[in-house]
């Protein structure tokens, strides 16, 4: 890295550009926007639709991604710059979660989350095997243990109104200050980027993670590969975007290459990984998970916490889950799982904690 910031002293490189520009027309962009009235009983209503439409035009034509701001003030480094009232309720949720993650006399807390998209409330019509298996691990740790916990469920992303994980538009790679921590690429009010379910995701305050993952097509579920991507700025994001100016991507090649720390925002907690499959792909996809979890500095809380299976392994979907009935040994091997998280966790409150296996090095600290 070293190298690199000395190559470019004082000369960053231009952002490169000449993609096809995405800008609709006044037409596109109102048939687009009028598609969420379709329903027969909006008519009454389509001159005032076609005036909110007119607004939104507007808003879209001139770029307000952020209509509403206040000055950052002093505990930024530009006090001056306008951020977005969205993002400073966010990065305050943060500061607040990581206090409680600090505090000594505050009982420590575990997230389940369940990453599978598959709900009875929408078109699939039945729960989800990832489902069951996060309430086995919850029912165990309120059992058997003093510790908080609560679950993520990612599959409220396919089923719930106005939940959204909008995909990560890759800052990071421009410039690793352009990704801001917590992300402030959305909301973007211009674009109707709304309803993001990120910053509620982002004040990670437990001290043990578990992520329960289906195999889909050799990959972690969509909802989960939507989180994970939306983490990146844990993991060396920028937390002051008047750095950067906001999304100045020449700006933030200059801060990166006069020397950037990559704070581990979500570093020092512990995590346990349960994957489950049908045909193929399980081990992989356990790895996966794990390897980008160790790349962020969380540590993992034992062997035992670590969980690749498959549950009616080339048998028929529709008795899966009582495949998974008879399948009394995973259902332990889930408990033990929790049991491992919830362990690690009191241990390393207590200090007694040993750190298990080796952590990814990133190479750009080389």
């Amino acid at each position: 890295m070293a190298g690199l910031v000395g190559k470019f002293a004082g000369k960053a490189p231009a952002p490169r550009k000449g993609m096809a520009s995405p800008r609709l027309s006044e037409k596109a962009f109102k048939a687009r926007y009028k598609q969420q009235f379709v329903d027969p009983a909006f008519e009454p209503l389509a001159q005032s639709i076609e005036q909110i439409a007119s607004i939104a035009w507007q808003a879209y034509a001139d770029s307000r991604k952020s209509p509403i701001t206040r000055k950052a003030g002093p505990a930024f480094s530009d006090p001056d710059y306008d951020l977005s009232v969205d993002w400073i309720a966010a990065h305050e949720a943060v500061l607040q979660a990581q206090r409680r993650y600090e505090d000594l006399t505050v009982p420590p807390r575990l997230l389940i989350i369940n990453g599978s998209s598959r709900s009875e409330h929408t078109c699939p019509g039945e729960m989800s095997k990832s489902f069951r298996l996060a309430e086995i691990a919850r029912e165990t740790i309120d059992k058997e243990t003093k510790l908080a916990v609560e679950i993520l469920d990612l599959s409220r992303l396919a089923s719930e109104y106005g939940r959204n994980i909008h995909p990560c538009k890759a800052c990071f790679s421009t410039a690793a200050p352009l990704c801001h921590w917590p992300c402030s690429c959305y909301p973007n009010h211009s674009l109707g980027q709304v309803q993001d379910w990120m910053n509620e995701i982002y004040p990670i305050a437990a001290h043990g993670v578990m992520i329960i993952s289906p195999v889909n097509w050799y990959q972690v579920s969509s909802p989960v590969k939507l989180m994970m991507d939306r983490l990146v700025c844990a993991d060396g994001g920028n937390p002051d975007p008047s750095l950067t100016q906001g999304k100045d991507a020449a700006k933030a090649k200059e801060v990166e290459l006069a020397g950037w720390d990559y704070p581990r925002h979500l570093a020092g907690r512990l995590f346990s990984v349960i994957v489950h499959g049908d045909v193929e792909g399980a081990e992989n996809v356990r790895h996966s998970l794990a390897d980008w979890l160790r790349f962020m500095k969380l540590s993992p809380a034992g062997p035992s916490a670590e969980l690749d299976r498959y549950i009616g392994y080339w048998k028929p979907y529709a008795t899966s889950h009582e495949e998974l009935d008879a399948d009394e040994t995973i259902q332990e091997e889930v408990r033990n799982a929790a049991r491992s998280l919830a362990e690690a966790v009191v241990e390393r409150r207590s200090g007694r904690f040993r750190q298990i296996g080796i952590g990814l090095e990133d190479p750009r600290q080389k």
